[in-house]
């Protein structure tokens, strides 16, 4: 296992829509093990691939009870609505309140290609609709007000500049 360098706005990669994944195994295993240990030394909830500079649908997640990997993820159903603050390794960690649907059901593959539907509720559902945006070439702030979006933007560009 391996911590991966996280790709930072406004990286192309970040920005494309991700490619299918196809080849189930031991190398998507190893690449998730990573993704994982990447995550949790930046003390995140979700990872996508794109984050550590892969043009894949894939992402892992571990948040509210809820551990997975998700590969080729769609949103299949969505309800209801919560505002809330949302951040991005990607992008700083600086949050902004995003609104989002409250409950939403997540189509998706396991390492081993498998297909599975799974539900969340509040935070969780939040994850799994941030990560699968990652996986569509979205970042949580083209959910945002462009003047707002414009603020946070500028405030994560002089941090980077800082560093």
């Amino acid at each position: 296992m391996a911590i991966r360098k996280i790709t930072e706005y406004p990286e192309k990669v970040l920005a494309e829509m991700g490619k299918p994944v196809t080849e189930f195994g031991e190398e998507l295993e190893a690449l998730c093990a990573d993704m994982y240990e990447t995550m949790y030394d930046a003390e995140g909830v979700g990872l996508a691939a794109p984050q550590i500079g892969l043009n894949l649908r894939l992402f892992v997640m571990d948040c509210e009870g809820i551990k997975l990997i998700a590969a080729n993820p769609e949103i299949v159903g969505t309800e209801g609505e919560q505002s809330s603050p949302e951040g991005c390794l990607s992008v700083g960690k600086f949050p902004a309140v995003v609104v989002r649907p409250n409950k939403v059901r997540l189509k998706a593959q396991n390492e081993k290609g498998e297909w599975f539907e799974r539900e969340a509720e509040g935070y969780a559902a939040r994850c799994f609709l941030h990560e699968t945006d990652h996986c569509d070439g979205k970042l949580f702030i083209d959910h945002l007000p462009k003047m707002r979006r414009d603020m946070l933007v500028k405030k994560f560009q002089k941090e980077k500049r800082l560093r």
